[in-house]
């Protein structure tokens, strides 16, 4: 059994318009809703092997909160920024086999889409949101449309 994370960045910044999109940093908000999110999926016992996320400022500031809650290094992945949910779903089919609970930290529509796809059920993805989805297999590269399970999806305003 294999277990994905799907998570969506953090609430960004749009104060700074000449800014790069890749370049956004989070906002007050984000900076609160992120380790607070990671905070609760630790104490809800959630355990994560290991986090790969966008290489935008603000999926990499969202996935640091988890990588310090859960003690983990960040793998950066520049694939997952602006992902469609394919190159979502291909990047997780990639993953090493030793980790049993993974994380992809991405931007949406992709990580909505890449759920849907995963399977088969439709999710609204705000900031910060967590799909977690299981998938009855052994490797990674099993990983196929519509072969997994939703189980949950966790959002800041969701409490916990």
């Amino acid at each position: 059994m294999k277990t994905l994370l799907l998570a969506r960045h953090a609430k960004s910044d749009w104060g700074a318009p000449a800014l790069a999109d890749h370049d956004r940093p989070l906002n007050p908000r984000g900076r609160e809703n992120a380790p607070a999110m990671a905070r609760r999926l630790r104490d809800e016992g959630v355990v994560l092997d290991l986090i790969v996320s966008s290489t935008a400022l603000r999926a990499r500031s969202t996935a640091s909160a988890y990588a310090a809650a859960f003690g983990l290094d960040l793998a950066e992945e520049p694939l997952l920024y602006a992902a469609s949910a394919h190159a979502i779903l291909q990047i997780a089919s990639m993953l090493p086999d030793e980790s049993g609970t993974a994380m992809l930290v991405g931007h949406n529509p992709g990580m909505s889409d890449a759920v849907h796809e995963l399977t088969g059920s439709f999710v609204e993805m705000p900031t910060c949101a967590v799909a977690e989805c299981t998938l009855d297999a052994h490797s990674w590269a099993e990983l196929v449309d519509g072969a997994g399970s939703l189980v949950s999806v966790r959002t800041p305003r969701d409490g916990g």
